[in-house]
């Protein structure tokens, strides 16, 4: 069976292991991209944009840990 192209709110949530509030959450504020469809205005999110928000987030990840360690390096200058 072919990979689904389009998850559902609770499949996200599932993927990422947050709670489905928390995945409506970063819908609505535009930060993991998504779709409504149907006349109720279902939530859906491509599989390929899940994709990319986890891999941006592992980027910024490692760029506020760089940064701490930085401002921590620099603390300790003085």
């Amino acid at each position: 069976m072919a990979e689904k192209r389009f998850l559902t709110l609770a499949d996200v949530a599932e993927v990422l292991n947050i709670s489905s509030s928390q995945t409506y959450a970063l819908v609505r504020s535009g930060e993991l991209p998504a779709i409504q469809v149907g006349g109720r205005g279902q939530w859906r999110v491509e599989a390929h944009k899940l994709e990319e928000y986890i891999s941006g987030a592992y980027e910024r990840t490692a760029a506020s840990i760089k940064e701490s360690a930085a401002q921590v390096g620099d603390g300790n200058r003085s």
